[in-house]
C-alpha cells in the first residue's frame, strides 16, 4: 500500500515537474524571440542613424550649418550667389595652412562657396608639407591662411590681413578687429581671375572735382576697377580703353572743348557717372552736358517736408525713397537707408528724344520743395520756393546703335560718398553708389561686383525725424501716462475697499 502511494506521489512529482520543465521551455523560447525582435530592431535603428548620418555628412554645409551671427559672417549673400550662379569657368580655391591652424571662420566661408557653384574647388596646402607651393605664385611672403584663387593662367593672392579689418586702440595700444572682408576679398578675386578684360574708370580732373573717399575708392578697386586721372586740358579726347568716365563735382564749369569731348564719347555708347553740388558759380557747359540727356538741376537745396524722409531734424538731410530700377535693384530690396545732404532737384525736360530713357534712382516725397533763398531766416516754404516732388539720383539709357548703348548714373550730390553720411545709415549709401557703378561696367566678359565689409562693431541706428518724434512721444508721454492711469486706478480701486 505505501509502495503504490509512493509510486503515485512520484508520477505526480514527474507530472508537475514535466510541466514545470514545458513552461520554463515556453517562457524561455519567448524571451528568445523577443530578445531577437528587440536586437533586430536595435540593429535596423543603428544602421538607420548610421545612413542618416551619412546623407546628411554629404549635404552641402549650407544645409547643414547654420549662420547665427548678427553680420552672417559665415554666410554669403545674394549678390555673390548671383555672381558664382552665372559662373562659367572652374575656379580653384587654395587655402595656406598648417594643418590643424586653419581659421574655421574662412574655412567655413569657403564651404559656402564650394556648395553655391560646382566650379569652385576648394584645396588646403601645408607649407610645411608643400615649401614651394606659394613661389608657384607669388614670391612674396603670405600670412597663414592666406588664400591663392587660380582659374586657367590667372591667380590672385589674397592675404589673410586683408581678410580682417582692424584698428588701433590708442589708450591701450592694442589692435581691435573691426570688420571681416572674407566674402567681399573672395568674390572680387574669383572675378578678377574669372574676367577677361578689366574695367577702366577715368576720373575728370582740373576743375576742383572732389576727391574720392577713402571707403569708395578701396570698394572701386575691389570690384577690379582700375582708376586713371584724366585731364582733358592735355588729352585731345577721352582714351579708347575706358569704361566709365567719373565726373566727381567740379567746383568749376568745365570748357566747351572739354564737353565736347565728353559727348563725342558718350554719343559713343560711352558710361559716365556724375556728380554734382550746389554752387552759385555759372556751370554753362557742365548744364549743357546735363540737358543733352534730358535734366537739368533746380535752383537751390532741396527741403523735405515730410518728417519720415529726413534726419537728424534737419530737412536738407534727406532720406530719400531708393526705387526699384536695375540700376539699384539690391540697394532698393536691402533695407537700409539713403542718406542725401545738400541735394539739388533734378527735372526731366519735356523735349526728350525718343533713343532716351531716363529712370528715378532716388525720388524725395510730395513735400519736398526747393529753397531759392539760401540766405533766408527761415527752414520753412516759401512764396519763391519750388515745389516738389524731386529726383535726386537718375539713370539714363540711350541706344545708340545695335551693340552700344550710353549709360549715365547722375547724383546731384556728392555727400552720397561721404564717408560720415555713409556711417550714419551704415553702408547705406556705399551700396547704392557701388551698385550703380557696377551696373555700368560690368558686361559679358567681366563682372564688376564689389561686397561691403562685414562690420564686427556696434551698427548706427538710423532715426527720421519722424521716428525720433514719434519714440520721444512714446517715451516722454505715452508710456508714463499709462503706469500713471494703472496706478490711479490702483489706488481708487483700494480707497473704495
Amino acid at each position: 500500500m505505501r509502495k503504490e502511494i509512493f509510486r503515485r506521489k512520484n508520477e505526480n512529482q514527474e507530472k508537475k515537474n514535466g510541466s514545470i520543465n514545458n513552461s520554463v521551455k515556453n517562457i524561455n523560447k519567448k524571451y528568445l524571440k523577443n530578445g531577437s525582435y528587440s536586437m533586430a530592431i536595435s540593429a535596423i535603428f543603428i544602421v538607420i542613424v548610421v545612413v542618416i548620418n551619412l546623407i546628411v555628412g554629404e549635404l552641402p554645409s549650407k544645409y547643414t550649418k547654420l549662420d547665427i551671427t548678427e553680420e552672417q559672417i559665415y554666410s554669403i549673400g545674394e549678390q555673390t550667389k548671383s555672381f558664382l550662379k552665372d559662373l562659367k569657368k572652374d575656379v580653384t580655391i587654395y587655402q595656406i595652412a598648417q594643418s590643424g591652424s586653419e581659421d574655421e571662420t574662412i574655412s567655413s566661408l569657403l564651404e559656402k562657396y564650394a556648395d553655391e557653384s560646382k566650379h569652385i574647388k576648394v584645396v588646403k596646402k601645408d607649407p610645411v608639407v608643400n615649401p614651394k607651393f606659394v613661389s608657384e605664385y607669388t614670391s612674396d611672403n603670405i600670412s597663414s591662411n592666406s588664400l591663392i584663387v587660380v582659374c586657367d593662367d590667372r591667380n590672385k593672392v589674397v592675404d589673410y590681413n586683408n581678410l580682417y579689418e582692424t584698428s588701433v586702440d590708442y589708450n591701450t595700444y592694442s589692435y581691435n578687429t573691426t570688420g571681416f572682408d572674407g566674402e567681399g576679398q573672395i568674390t572680387s578675386a574669383i572675378a578678377y581671375v574669372t574676367s577677361e578684360d578689366l574695367p577702366v574708370l577715368y576720373n575728370l580732373e582740373g576743375h576742383g572735382e572732389q576727391d574720392l573717399d577713402a571707403v569708395i575708392k578701396e570698394d572701386i578697386e575691389k570690384s577690379n576697377i582700375e582708376i586713371k586721372s584724366l585731364n582733358l586740358l592735355t588729352e585731345e579726347g577721352i582714351p579708347e580703353d575706358a569704361d566709365c568716365l567719373l565726373i566727381n563735382s567740379p567746383a568749376t564749369d568745365i570748357s566747351g572743348e572739354e564737353k565736347e569731348a565728353v559727348l563725342t564719347y558718350l554719343e559713343n555708347g560711352g558710361k559716365a557717372m556724375i556728380f554734382s553740388d550746389y554752387t552759385e558759380k555759372s556751370m554753362e557747359n557742365f548744364d549743357a552736358l546735363l540737358e543733352n540727356y534730358g535734366v537739368s538741376r533746380t535752383e537751390g537745396i532741396v527741403f523735405e517736408g515730410d518728417t519720415s524722409h529726413y534726419a537728424m531734424q534737419i530737412p536738407y538731410y534727406l532720406v530719400p525713397t531708393v526705387n526699384h530700377v536695375d540700376a539699384v535693384s539690391n540697394a532698393a530690396s536691402s533695407g537700409y537707408y539713403v542718406l542725401a545732404p545738400y541735394a539739388q532737384g533734378i527735372q526731366k525736360s519735356e523735349d526728350l528724344r525718343d533713343t532716351v530713357t531716363i529712370e528715378s534712382l532716388l525720388s524725395t516725397s510730395d513735400s519736398a520743395y526747393a529753397k531759392t533763398n539760401m540766405n533766408s531766416d527761415t527752414l520753412e516754404k516759401e512764396e519763391n520756393d519750388i515745389t516738389g516732388p524731386f529726383d535726386i539720383g537718375v539713370s539714363i539709357t540711350e541706344n545708340v546703335d545695335d551693340d552700344k548703348t550710353t549709360q549715365i548714373i547722375y547724383y546731384s550730390t556728392s555727400y552720397l560718398m561721404d564717408n560720415q553720411a555713409n556711417q550714419m545709415v551704415s553702408g547705406g549709401n556705399e551700396q547704392l553708389v557701388m551698385e550703380s557703378l557696377n551696373w555700368m561696367c560690368s558686361s559679358d566678359d567681366t563682372a564688376a561686383i564689389s561686397i561691403p565689409s562685414k562690420s564686427l562693431e556696434v551698427s548706427y541706428l538710423t532715426l527720421t525725424a519722424y521716428d525720433a518724434s514719434f519714440w520721444k512721444i512714446c517715451v516722454i508721454g505715452l508710456i508714463p501716462g499709462f503706469f500713471l492711469v494703472v496706478g490711479f486706478m490702483v489706488w481708487l480701486k483700494r480707497r473704495k475697499a
